[in-house]
């Protein structure tokens, strides 16, 4: 399919902002601003680039650290003032460590109904939400804040535990108990993910990997 020929409508400072896409997950990544140098140069290297406007000056996402995003396409909505880049993250996206950004909760909102119109997926992604907003902010008296600050060795002592009663469960407990336990040990497997700075995102981006 041949390329539309868009053009982008730059701000009065010549910025655009770009929304930074995971093309195998779909997870937001980052929001950042390009000119058209930047784009100019995503497009020709296939790496994405952006403006900082703290320094001024054009910036090769990864040079530093080595998480490059290899851009797969640009996207651009229906006023042409606003990005959207579809990569192949190398690494994390955010400086903290995190995969993305957007790792905090802002605000209470009430939980999706756990139904049928919630699926597995969606349960997993609002659970590991909730473990990092934990994460983020202790509350007295969250078993989630009180595991992860007694740090990585009891965490891994649980996740060891979690998949022996999995074990137990499947040699003739019956499926009710069965199902239980994996519920227990997926929980545990989160909490050890957020202990360790990953995400998630990461874990389905290699199940998908071993796919292809």
């Amino acid at each position: 399919m041949k390329e539309e020929k868009i053009e982008i409508r730059f701000d009065d400072r010549g910025l655009v902002p770009a929304v930074v896409q995971d093309v195998t997950t779909g997870q937001v990544l980052m929001v950042a601003w390009m000119n058209e140098e930047a784009l100019q140069r995503t497009r020709e290297t296939g790496q994405a680039h952006f403006w900082s406007r703290s320094r001024q000056e054009l910036w090769h996402k990864g040079a530093t650290s080595g998480n490059i995003m290899q851009v797969r396409e640009v996207r651009v909505d229906c006023d042409a003032d606003t990005l959207l880049l579809q990569v192949d993250p190398a690494g994390p996206a955010c400086h903290t460590g995190h995969r993305s950004c957007f790792f905090r909760r802002s605000g209470a909102f009430d939980e999706p109904p756990m139904g049928r119109d919630v699926g597995g997926g969606q349960v997993l992604h609002s659970l590991f939400a909730t473990i990092l907003d934990r994460q983020a902010e202790p509350q007295p008296g969250s078993y989630t804040a009180d595991l992860l600050d007694a740090g990585e060795d009891e965490i891994l002592k649980k996740v060891g535990e979690e998949a022996m009663e999995v074990i137990l469960a499947a040699k003739g407990q019956g499926n009710e108990r069965l199902t239980a336990e994996v519920a227990d040990l997926f929980y545990h497997l989160l909490v050890l993910l957020a202990a360790q700075g990953l995400d998630l995102a990461d874990v389905e981006a290699e199940l998908v990997r071993r796919r292809r």
